[in-house]
């Protein structure tokens, strides 16, 4: 399944909030994951739900998301924690997440478009993992729109793995996130039970 390039109000009215792929948020009594009933049906679609919500908040296919769940699923720690610090350390996120991006789609054309640079040199993969002491610039050939993306974020907000120098249009990668610092409201459990069934 490829990409959703869809209506996105129609998601965030069905999913709930998805800070990532928008900034509109639904009005209160539109979310669906509040009607629903016990019942096999009921908990499978609770799984499918927030499987669904994971996927369109970072933008990703099922096949990307699928093989997150495999390398989470090999390390030594809690499946789910360590899926969402892969989903949260890459690239795209790092930028959304450092305001240089409104949205994780708009980061990852930023990123594509070969206007980042890490550590120096180019990347033009959304998917690349940040590590700790990463520093990621714009090579100033997108400034007045990283320029207005970060004045209008929310800096209060900023995680505290990430720092930002607005100045320079820098950010720096301090250390792997904390589970509290995630920028979605989900129950990472539920998506590794749906994937654990599906295999």
């Amino acid at each position: 399944m490829s990409r959703y390039r869809g209506p996105r109000f129609k998601k965030i009215r069905r999913l709930g909030a998805l800070p990532g792929l928008t900034r509109k948020t639904p009005k209160s009594g539109s979310n669906l994951k509040k009607k629903f009933h016990s019942g096999k049906k009921e908990q499978y679609r609770i799984r499918l739900q927030e499987k669904l919500q994971l996927r369109f908040h970072y933008g990703l296919t099922e096949r990307q998301l699928l093989r997150y769940v495999h390398i989470a699923g090999k390390a030594k720690r809690s499946t789910g924690q360590v899926l969402l610090q892969l989903l949260e350390m890459r690239l795209d996120n790092i930028l959304f997440r450092l305001g240089m991006a409104s949205t994780i789609p708009e980061a990852r054309q930023l990123v594509n478009h070969r206007h980042i640079l890490v550590n120096g040199r180019i990347v033009d993969m959304p998917s690349f993992r940040c590590k700790p002491r990463v520093t990621t610039k714009d090579n100033q050939r997108s400034k007045r729109q990283i320029q207005n993306s970060i004045a209008s974020s929310d800096q209060v907000k900023l995680p505290k793995h990430l720092t930002i120098d607005t100045l320079q249009y820098k950010g720096l990668v301090k250390k792997i996130i904390d589970r509290k610092w995630v920028g979605l409201k989900i129950n990472e459990l539920l998506v590794v039970e749906y994937y654990s069934r599906q295999t």
